[in-house]
């Protein structure tokens, strides 16, 4: 994977949105939206199943998010994600970062042919670290 565009996606200034964050601590969509909240991003959860996660209120999808975020940070099933990368075409939202187990090739070869950056089999958490 192209270590520019990991830095890319990873850029401070850059708004994410956690895409089946989870109120569960031991889930990784909980995880993955604490990492990034407390290494200062400005992240926003979306789960259709729950109201508030660590005191945030929780979207239930991108369209009512309050700004577009840079990056969308998928942490769901492959099919749930192949239907968010179609959202954030219409939203045009420009990065997809599919955690581990999120992906498909269905959804990385639509984002392929849809002109959005995508970064998939790599954990957010790890290359933040790196």
């Amino acid at each position: 994977m192209n270590t520019d565009l990991i830095k890319e996606f990873l850029r401070k200034e850059n708004v994410f949105a956690v895409v089946g964050v989870s109120s569960n601590p031991e889930k990784y969509g909980h995880l993955v939206y604490k990492d990034l909240k407390e290494a200062g991003y400005t992240v926003y959860p979306i789960n259709p199943h729950i109201d508030e996660v660590l005191g945030d209120h929780c979207y239930h999808s991108l369209s009512e998010l309050p700004e577009r975020p840079d990056v969308v940070d998928t942490v769901v099933p492959p099919h749930v994600t192949e239907e968010i990368v179609e959202e954030c075409k219409e939203l045009g939202i420009a990065r997809v970062w599919m955690q581990p187990g999120s992906e498909s090739e269905k959804a990385i070869e639509f984002c392929r042919q849809n002109n959005i950056k995508v970064v998939h089999d790599l954990c957010v958490m790890v290359k933040r670290r790196e």
